[in-house]
């Protein structure tokens, strides 16, 4: 694993925006610690944690914590990766980051930026249950293989409700989605009652697009879009 997940970090140019959009969804602000110089929050529906930065940064970015970094990189080599970038060294914050084979920014930091809240299990945004963090991919194979060798376990394939392939982990799950015309990662949301989901967030003023996988039916799925640009796929769950 590149370490403990910690946050999808995404750029949030008006930072008050975002972070009324993902409150007005039932998300709950995270306390922060003082490391980024720049305006910074975290929000979270018990599942996932988004961190907001005011700041120009690769957007989203999955971000983990690994401890004594420096000495990770060796490792990190020898698996064929790359750092793009580090910042290693003793008299500041350690960081460093690199990209899978589609390009999603991966980022590994040596201390967390927040405290994670105690949240009550039942807990649950207007969003539905957070399922997995969705990559768009038009060849899965080598993005496959890469987040195998970080320690994820790949599931085989599924058709329905569109192709694509999970790969799980303790902390986040991920999904490879098969699409052409798709190019944006998507958080994917599920639940049973997601048309009553969908209709309360229509009356509530929220807008919902189509921009989705084209086998998914538009009345009980949709996509929401924040107001830094992260997609939020609100997908109708089967019932068991």
């Amino acid at each position: 694993m590149p370490g403990r997940f910690l946050e999808i970090s995404v750029n949030a140019p008006d930072i008050l925006e975002s972070l009324s959009f993902y409150e007005s969804l039932g998300f709950l602000q995270v306390s922060t610690n003082d490391v980024w110089p720049y305006p910074y929050a975290v929000v979270t529906d018990g599942r996932i944690f988004l961190g907001l930065h005011q700041q120009s940064i690769a957007s989203p970015t999955l971000t983990f914590v690994q401890a004594n970094l420096a000495s990770h990189v060796t490792k990190l080599h020898a698996l064929g990766i790359v750092p793009d970038r580090e910042h290693l060294n003793s008299d500041s914050f350690n960081e460093l980051s690199f990209h899978d084979p589609n390009g999603q920014h991966i980022r590994l930091l040596e201390a967390r930026t927040f405290s994670p809240p105690d949240i009550d299990a039942t807990f649950s945004s207007s969003c539905g249950y957070f399922v997995e963090y969705g990559m768009p991919v038009r060849e899965s194979g080598a993005a496959r293989t890469f987040w195998e060798h970080l320690g994820f376990i790949a599931m085989e394939e599924i058709s329905h409700p569109f192709s694509r392939i999970s790969l799980t982990s303790d902390y986040l799950n991920l999904g490879l989605h098969r699409s052409r015309a798709i190019r944006h990662p998507m958080l994917v949301f599920e639940d049973v009652d997601m048309r009553e989901r969908l209709a309360h967030l229509k009356e509530r003023g929220i807008t919902l697009s189509d921009e989705m996988p084209d086998s998914l039916d538009e009345h009980s799925n949709a996509i929401v879009l924040a107001p830094e640009g992260t997609r939020l796929l609100l997908m109708q769950a089967e019932m068991n």
